[in-house]
């Protein structure tokens, strides 16, 4: 079930990721006091009175040099606040349209200690304007958050932001927790009652990746039709687009998102907001297909891609596209094995992408069709193993095994012991281990007992959760 996404917008230092931190409930913003410093929006989960939301920081306002200048030199002679921040006003546009298309609630952050300003009013206007209605209501709701409001005189100063005309206003403060209470209180009251959805069976594939690397072309190949815009211009794809298909007698639903940038590089408004709806994609896949650059090569923002996929424990297929262009006229071999120039960037590829070394690769050419009807076969089969269980006796024969090999480590003279281990759930396979002690427990040996496992059950391009839990050995007799 979709849960509801709340955007936090605002002018730059008013404390969005402050606000952030403190509903996500840890640190994953930056927080600097110059305006701007938030590069990238970031996402969580966050629960308030039995609700569970995503909640949204849309700070990453790219800073014009040119501007970044003029403002700093604002700020530094002591000129209005209000002045400097009208320098972003363009920038938060994008974000402030895309935000109010995109969530279930808006947070307009503002800051109670500089007071409104002319740029407070043009974002406000921004909202208003694209506003829509839902049962006679505006939608989404608003909620305006006078942040920084830490003392009485904050708190009372606070009322000048109903000048603003979006309702009630909430004085809070981010940094010390106060009144955030009373704010989630009216947000998750105000979410739309969330409709059930129906059973939807279907093997759900996502097509992910950095831009303009094929992703687009490799669906409508796919398909056999023009079911998406294909364009060269990085970006054309702005939303998630769901293509439900029967593959053999297996349905199917490919899901094709739009490309993802490298943390930090990622332009201001509307492409930020494709990288939430791609990411929200990964989240509803059971395999996502990493779409990788086959001319350009493995780059960083493939890695930060491949760790949007980790992050939500899909399996996954690196499918490395434009391969024509590398090989013209290439006739994949009748036994399946890789071609020199295939080898030697599999290589390159399994160095670069590392963690992920259990995961199949694939060279196609979505322009020219080479190796395209294999795509869906390995997809389909990464999610056979998605789904693979191994019997609990199976399971701790594999551990005794690997005992033998590797002794558990020790600490302080004090050994780990695994006492069992068993299987506890599929989708993706997850192993619980009752042990003496799980601060002896190291990475390492984590990782060990993992590559033991896939050297008996391969688990192709599917990641493994391992899972340790303390149990006193009179608890096993």
């Amino acid at each position: 079930m979709t849960k509801p996404f709340v955007a936090l917008v605002g002018r730059p230092n008013v404390g969005k990721s402050t606000l952030f931190n403190r509903l996500a409930g840890e640190r994953l913003a930056v927080v600097d006091e110059t305006p701007g410093t938030t590069r990238d929006r970031l996402h969580a989960d966050s629960e308030w009175n039995g609700h569970t939301f995503t909640i949204i920081d849309t700070g990453g306002i790219e800073i014009i040099p040119d501007r970044a200048r003029r403002s700093d030199r604002a700020l530094s002679s002591n000129t209005s606040n209000a002045q400097a921040s009208l320098e972003f006003v363009p920038l938060i546009r994008a974000q402030a349209e895309i935000a109010i298309s995109e969530a279930d609630a808006v947070i307009f952050v503002v800051d109670s200690e500089s007071g409104l300003t002319n740029a407070d009013r043009e974002v406000a206007d921004i909202l208003r304007r694209y506003q829509s209605e839902r049962d006679g209501q505006p939608w989404p709701p608003i909620f305006v958050a006078a942040n920084k409001a830490d003392n009485q005189t904050r708190r009372e100063a606070a009322i000048e932001f109903y000048e603003l005309g979006l309702g009630e206003v909430y004085p809070i403060s981010s940094l010390h927790g106060q009144s955030t209470g009373d704010l989630l209180d009216a947000v998750v009251k105000a979410f739309a009652p969330i409709e059930p959805e129906e059973a939807d069976e279907s093997v759900k594939i996502a097509i992910v990746g950095r831009p303009n690397v094929g992703k687009s072309s490799l669906l409508n190949a796919l398909i056999g039709q023009e079911r998406a815009i294909v364009s060269p211009v990085p970006g054309t794809t702005r939303d998630a687009i769901d293509t439900p298909l029967v593959w053999g007698n297996l349905a199917v639903t490919l899901i094709d998102t739009a490309g993802i940038r490298k943390r930090g590089h990622i332009d201001p408004g509307v492409e930020k907001y494709s990288v939430l709806r791609a990411l929200r994609a990964i989240e509803r896949a059971d395999v996502a297909l990493l779409v990788i650059d086959g001319v350009e090569g493995v780059t960083a923002q493939d890695a930060h891609v491949a760790g949007y996929i980790l992050e939500e424990n899909k399996s996954v297929v690196l499918v490395v596209n434009k391969w024509d262009m590398l090989q013209p006229g290439l006739q994949p071999k009748e036994d399946g094995t890789l071609t020199p120039t295939e080898k030697e960037f599999s290589m390159r590829l399994r160095s670069e992408l590392n963690f992920l070394d259990y995961v199949p690769v694939i060279f196609v050419s979505a322009k020219t069709g080479l190796r395209v009807d294999e795509v869906m076969a390995l997809a389909l089969r990464v999610q056979e193993e998605r789904l693979t269980r191994i019997s609990t006796s199976e399971l701790n024969r594999i551990v005794r095994d690997a005992i033998d090999k590797q002794s558990p480590p020790s600490k302080a003279g004090q050994r780990l012991k695994i006492y069992y281990g068993s299987q506890v759930r599929t989708d993706p396979p997850t192993f619980l281990f009752f042990v003496n002690d799980t601060k002896l427990v190291h990475f390492s040996y984590e990782r060990f007992l993992e590559n033991q496992i896939r050297a008996v059950y391969e688990f192709v391009g599917t990641p493994l959760r391992l899972s340790f839990r303390n149990r006193a050995r009179a608890e096993l007799d």
